[in-house]
């Protein structure tokens, strides 16, 4: 089998036994970034959540809402956490459907390493754009995923819509 160089992929697995010696949850030091600063991935922070960006996304604008609180269970989750958790995934298919329109989502959680977790400490849950056709012969032969739109634009773009429907919102 053919390898395509992927830089990105070594600092993946670098954050991860980094995480391991910092002994520091990635997930939430993410929660501590600006969503205005237009380094960072982070999009919009709740009270309970905040949603981000994925750096290693399986789609064009794939995005995860987040608990603040560290927890690895969907049982641990309050109702508050849990009632925001499904406001706030309601708010990023609004905002992914009116920034770049994409014909459907997929949206879950991975709880355990086996279940394909990988930070299983830290419940996440991901809100996955799809389009017609969007699998193609990139992942299954050439175990390659193509983006098309670079993270800060799609950011940039997303955050102009969450400013745009919070607008909305508060006028009703």
């Amino acid at each position: 089998m053919n390898r395509l160089w992927s830089p990105w992929r070594s600092q993946y697995i670098d954050s991860f036994l980094n995480k391991e010696k910092k002994d520091q949850c990635i997930l939430c030091e993410l929660g501590n970034e600006d969503p205005n600063d237009l380094s960072n991935l982070l999009i919009e922070k709740g009270e309970f959540t905040f949603t981000i960006l994925n750096l290693y996304p399986y789609n064009n604008g794939h995005m995860m809402i987040i608990p603040f609180a560290h927890k690895s269970e969907l049982g641990l989750l309050t109702p508050e956490e849990n009632s925001e958790v499904m406001e706030k995934l309601k708010l990023a298919i609004k905002a992914l459907s009116l920034s770049i329109g994409p014909e459907g989502y997929n949206v879950g959680t991975n709880i355990g390493k086996c279940a394909g977790a990988g930070i299983d400490d830290h419940i996440h849950f991901h809100v996955v754009p799809r389009w017609n056709g969007d699998t193609n012969f990139m992942p299954v032969l050439g175990e390659v995923k193509v983006i098309s739109q670079e993270l800060m634009q799609t950011k940039q773009k997303l955050l102009l819509t969450y400013d745009k429907i919070k607008q909305e919102i508060s006028q009703h």
